[in-house]
């Protein structure tokens, strides 16, 4: 392993791919401690440093995918959550929109064009959620009501505006330096920056286990995380091979097809998209509820106390059973609009291949169709299960904000970390050499 990199950085273009890398994953970790305008650093650390801060739902999300640069409020606050939200949404609208689904068949030119405006719905969601954040965090939600001390130095209307201006360039800047990675670097730049900040959070989250549950807890902890990590692994890299032949065609004195392949379906093909959708949809009722406050009488509407109790704790049944719910739900709709039986079978068809013993057309849409809603049904208890760890942990270890292997966390550094070894690996084999692993 040690030799294969070693080779990896004496290849001299392969060196400089993964040293630009490096450089980005180091100006990416550097913005995010750099406070935003009239942020007041010191009362900010001050309300970390005592344990105050408690982020859920989609903050969770946002301040786990930008490395903790949420809480400290920095330039990069908002990390790379807005554009993981504009392309999920751009995704759906393909199935809402003809002429997305037509900009998305056109090949190259109509996929730059979709990028463009998952571009400019980043911008716009930037601003959406940096005023939300600023928002939260002049009320004291953020990090709690034990927290003393104001977080801003300013809250005149032009200083909020500067606040929300630089964050949302932070993001557009996170944007540019992923796509600057894809370029000229190693492997897909969004996934890269999100597994650096997620990794970036492990080194204090298993020393603040150590501290303020013992030794043995932490590597209970530890051998808890090599296991879930071997266990995503291999559901991962799991998959249903459909066999697939293709008829031999002559074209001119030419003979083409004729040769046996297979049509991977894989048993998560949604990712992690399904999680992420859950926690934005769970989190709403909470954010109507903390914007409906006591009224004039200081009396607190019942439907706002049920929802407090019972939809904002990540260690309540109710909450606990809706989460895994909703995952399921998201995770059949999500495979729905993004794999299509019958395009696949169309496809198919045009080029000459069949499913062994079952015919061309509609009989193999229906066998798709078949198999995909077997395959999809253990890839969503799974995703589901995966996702209730860190909420268990919350119950058990009373330890959900130090817990370092969570089902978001790991399906991104499980399924990330192997798509960058194989890049690696493949370049590698360009220039014949063995591979990173063997």
């Amino acid at each position: 392993m040690f030799s294969a990199i070693k080779r990896a950085f004496t290849t001299p273009d392969l060196r400089n791919k993964l040293l630009f890398t490096l450089a980005i994953v180091a100006i990416y970790r550097l913005g995010s401690f750099i406070p935003a305008p009239f942020v007041n650093y010191t009362n900010v650390q001050q309300c970390l440093n005592a344990g105050n801060a408690s982020t859920s739902g989609i903050y969770e999300l946002v301040n786990l995918f930008s490395g903790g640069a949420l809480l400290q409020l920095s330039i990069f606050a908002l990390g790379i959550m807005p554009y993981i939200t504009a392309s999920i949404i751009t995704q759906l609208l393909r199935v809402v929109i003809p002429r997305f689904e037509t900009l998305y068949k056109e090949g190259q030119a109509g996929q730059a064009k979709l990028t463009q405006y998952t571009r400019y719905l980043t911008i716009a969601l930037g601003l959406l959620q940096s005023t939300t954040l600023i928002a939260v965090a002049r009320q004291g939600a953020l990090f709690g009501s034990n927290c003393a001390g104001n977080v801003f130095s300013d809250n005149s209307w032009w200083a909020i505006s500067l606040m929300v201006i630089t964050m949302t360039a932070g993001t557009g800047m996170i944007m540019w330096l992923a796509e600057l990675v894809t370029e000229r670097g190693i492997g897909n730049g969004m996934s890269l920056l999100i597994f650096t900040s997620i990794a970036a959070r492990f080194p204090s989250s298993l020393g603040s286990i150590a501290q303020q549950k013992g030794v043995e807890t932490l590597l209970g902890v530890i051998a808890l995380g090599v296991v879930i990590v071997l266990l995503v692994i291999l559901v991962e890299q799991s998959q249903r091979r459909i066999p697939v032949q293709y008829a031999k065609r002559m074209v001119g004195k030419r003979t083409y097809g004729g040769q046996a392949t297979y049509l991977p379906i894989k048993v998560n093909m949604a990712g992690v998209v399904p999680v992420i959708f859950a926690s934005s949809l769970l989190y709403l009722p909470g954010l109507i509820a903390q914007f409906n406050g006591p009224d004039k009488s200081g009396k607190i509407s019942d439907w706002v106390i049920w929802i407090n109790n019972n939809l904002t704790k990540g260690d309540h049944p109710l909450y606990m059973l809706m989460y895994f719910l909703l995952i399921i739900a998201f995770t059949y709709f999500y495979v729905s609009i993004t794999f299509n039986p019958e395009e696949v079978s169309e496809n198919m068809k045009q080029y000459g291949g069949f499913i062994p013993g079952i015919r061309a057309g509609k009989p193999t849409t229906e066998y798709l169709e078949y198999v995909l809603s077997r395959i999809t049904l253990p890839g969503s208890l799974y995703l589901g299960l995966v996702a209730l760890i860190p909420l268990v942990a919350l119950s058990l270890l009373n330890a959900n904000s130090n817990f370092p292997f969570g089902g978001t966390s790991i399906l991104i550094i499980v399924g990330v970390g192997l798509e960058t070894v194989k890049q690696i690996s493949a370049q590698m084999q360009q220039r014949n050499y063995e591979g990173l692993l063997k």
